[in-house]
């Protein structure tokens, strides 16, 4: 498990730098404002979560229930969150939204919200 939590966090940090810098130099040229700052909060959102894995998995053996599930929460709300933006911004600058994205970002952002949840969780459970 930690050796999944740290390749997949290495894995979504360089992906948010390419996107990143796809982003501020090659899809600003075709976005709009308004979807080129939501393509942004993707690449932030997915930085910032490939970061927490890091973290999780240089400080935890993440091999207790609690653990694991924290970290295929912010794997998989990552993934669904981040990526859907990508692709309802992509597929609206193209002038062809693809609209069965848009339920999808909620969901990945319910799944960073249990991750985050899971991780006060065993903090507290760990204070005492």
């Amino acid at each position: 498990m930690v050796l999944l939590a740290q390749s997949v966090g290495a894995l979504y940090g360089l992906l948010a730098v390419i996107f990143g810098a796809f982003g501020a130099h090659i899809l600003k040229k075709s976005f709009t404002p308004e979807q080129l700052a939501s393509f942004e909060t993707g690449v932030k959102y997915q930085m910032y979560h490939a970061l927490v894995l890091l973290m999780l998995s240089f400080n935890l053996n993440l091999d207790t229930d609690l653990e694991k599930y924290m970290v295929y929460c912010f794997v998989i709300g990552t993934f669904l969150f981040s990526f859907s933006i990508y692709g309802l911004c992509i597929s609206a600058s193209k002038g062809k939204k693809l609209k069965f994205l848009g339920p999808i970002t909620p969901l990945g952002g319910l799944f960073l919200v249990v991750g985050w949840g899971l991780l006060l969780f065993y903090l507290i459970q760990n204070l005492v």
